[in-house]
């Protein structure tokens, strides 16, 4: 069955850095596009990143870009989010997702919290 599991969330300063990690299993991860959600409590989920499955395209929320680089390892079916600069309003849940077969999957989820 598809899998998707983050880590790499905790808390950082304003200013800090984190990468996301997000394993993948279950499927040819190689031949699906991938993205990363993030929702704030109180907030919809909103869309950050997408990245193709070769990694050769990548676009980005208007919050974060500039910030944030989407990228992947198909030899490890894993997807990363490197997010530098961070500031409070990024505080979220971070989710990665794909689309396969008719529906989304969704990991569980891991938090970051950027406050001093």
């Amino acid at each position: 069955q598809v899998q998707l599991v983050e880590s790499g969330g905790g808390l950082v300063q304003p200013g800090g850095s984190l990468r996301l990690s997000c394993a993948a299993s279950g499927f040819t991860f190689s031949s699906y596009g991938m993205s990363w959600y993030r929702q704030a409590p109180g907030k919809e989920r909103e869309l950050v990143t997408s990245i193709s499955n070769t990694g050769s395209s990548t676009s980005y929320a208007d919050s974060v870009k500039g910030r944030f680089i989407a990228s992947r390892d198909n030899a490890k079916n894993t997807v990363y989010l490197q997010m530098n600069s961070l500031k409070p309003d990024d505080t979220a849940v971070y989710y990665c997702s794909t689309f396969l077969w008719f529906r989304t999957y969704w990991g569980q989820g891991t938090q970051v919290t950027v406050s001093s």
